[in-house]
């Protein structure tokens, strides 16, 4: 006779299914149990039914979906690595060399790792700049903008840290100078430098500092912050893409069509990370991974460069002073894409790639000037003004920092207000145009500096640098 408290085999099998999915259990299909595991795994990335506009590849361009991509298969390859890597001065540059000889299939692995870093730091900049020109950051999805650019901090941080890693010339010095910029901090910069580098030069705890980094506390982060990232995409609800005239593709009636996300959005996503997973091992296949002679502290290269990312930064300290160039100017532009979201907009344009057509010219416009006068002014400061020597009773903090900033806040400004005059534009137009205008001129600063910074950090032609 069963005890009444001791349940029979189908019931118990019934009650420990239900507490993990809360639904029946598909009778003796194992199949089909299977896949309405995944089915839920799936729904919870995504909702259960999507737009079918939101399925258009050139409104997105897969970048978020692509992001993910290449943390897995970061997360895949760094694992791996970990395996025969010591974060010693005495072994990694060896385990290297151990990886392009001794190790089956190491070099690759190490340029899958290596080139998936640097791509996802450009696709989590190019899925944040998609964001921005479609106005998927308004309300109510501001926060996820912010969480957004915390990401990609987390990116860069997480390639700095493991930039040090193959302990060579390259790394030593790009993270020399890379950190030395910490030291620009008012009050806490030293300190903060000294802490993170554990000590007051790149050495042993430096490595030992950032392998930790690299491999434990950015990663946990950057976990946390894309699981809650994905939740509030899910929550706040996807973007629709709209037409210049305010009307969607499918919609019937007012009413826009929706599929299912299964198969209609997974299968697609499916193929894309199939396309790009080729696409990143044939890359890494046929281009390695730099590796340049072991760290030598006695001997710096001429010009000794940041980290690529860091370029940009690095030129901004060609032409102001330190506390400029290194904090204030960046802090500036971080502020301003935080608030961004928050400010007031006069004009409906969700869903729409620049606003408008009149938002489009715009931005071109931007990018137009942009490339114009970036070169002009890194050539007249290179070669023909010089305020610290028309000015040397001044302090360089203000004849290379505030008088400079102050000439640059005043051409914005006036930029603002003519090109808003000439349009007849928005406001929200107008702050499109200016932010292309900025994102171009950081890009052209970060090409000067990797292409035509030569010997002694001097202008030279690009053939010239390599």
């Amino acid at each position: 006779m069963n005890d009444p408290l001791d349940p029979r085999p189908e019931e118990l099998k019934q009650r420990v299914w239900e507490s993990i999915q809360r639904d029946e259990l598909p009778p003796r299909d194992d199949r089909g149990r299977m896949r309405i595991v995944m089915n839920n795994l799936v729904l919870h990335l995504h909702p259960s039914k999507v737009a079918k506009p939101t399925l258009k590849f050139t409104y997105t361009w897969g970048l978020g979906g692509l992001a993910l991509l290449l943390v897995v298969l970061l997360t895949v390859t760094g694992v791996m690595l970990m395996f025969v890597y010591t974060p010693s001065p005495e072994t990694a540059y060896q385990d290297m060399l151990a990886l392009q000889t001794d190790i089956w299939f190491g070099q690759l692995i190490r340029n899958l790792h290596h080139w998936s870093g640097n791509l996802l730091v450009i696709v989590a900049f190019l899925h944040l700049l998609r964001v921005f020109f479609t106005g998927g950051f308004r309300a109510p999805r501001e926060f996820n903008w912010v969480l957004g650019i915390a990401l990609l901090l987390l990116v860069v941080g997480a390639n700095f840290t493991g930039y040090l890693l193959p302990w060579d010339q390259l790394a030593y010095w790009a993270v020399t100078v890379g950190s030395s910029l910490l030291s620009y901090l008012p009050l806490i910069g030293e300190g903060l430098r000294s802490f993170l580098l554990g000590g007051p030069e790149v050495g042993a705890t430096t490595l030992t500092n950032f392998y930790g980094l690299h491999v434990a506390i950015i990663p946990l982060a950057l976990m946390g912050i894309v699981s809650f990232h994905i939740w509030r995409v899910r929550k706040d609800t996807l973007t629709i893409p709209h037409k210049l005239d305010g009307s969607v593709d499918g919609a019937e009636g007012g009413q826009v069509e929706k599929v299912t996300t299964l198969p209609h959005l997974v299968s697609r996503e499916f193929v894309f990370a199939l396309v790009m997973t080729g696409a990143i091992l044939l890359w890494s296949v046929w281009v390695n991974a730099p590796l340049e002679a072991a760290a030598n502290p006695d001997h710096s290269p001429n010009p000794a460069k940041a980290a690529w990312y860091f370029m940009g930064l690095q030129e901004l300290l060609l032409h102001f002073h330190p506390v400029f160039g290194a904090i204030i100017i960046p802090a500036l532009g971080l502020g301003a894409l935080a608030v961004l979201p928050y400010q007031r907009f006069d004009l409906s344009a969700e869903g729409v790639w620049f606003r408008s057509r009149k938002g489009r010219q715009m931005a071109l416009v931007g990018m137009v000037a942009a490339l114009v006068a970036v070169p002009l002014l890194v050539l007249l400061d290179e070669y023909a003004l010089d305020i610290p020597a028309l000015l040397p009773s001044l302090p360089t903090i203000i004849s290379n920092g505030w008088i400079p900033l102050a000439a640059l806040l005043l051409l914005l400004i006036a930029y603002y207000d003519g090109i808003k005059r000439l349009f007849k534009a928005s406001a929200c137009e107008t702050r499109l145009s200016v932010f292309v205008l900025l994102v171009t001129a950081f890009i052209v600063l970060t090409v000067i500096g990797v292409m035509f910074r030569g010997e002694g950090m001097a202008l030279v032609l690009p053939w010239e640098v390599l």
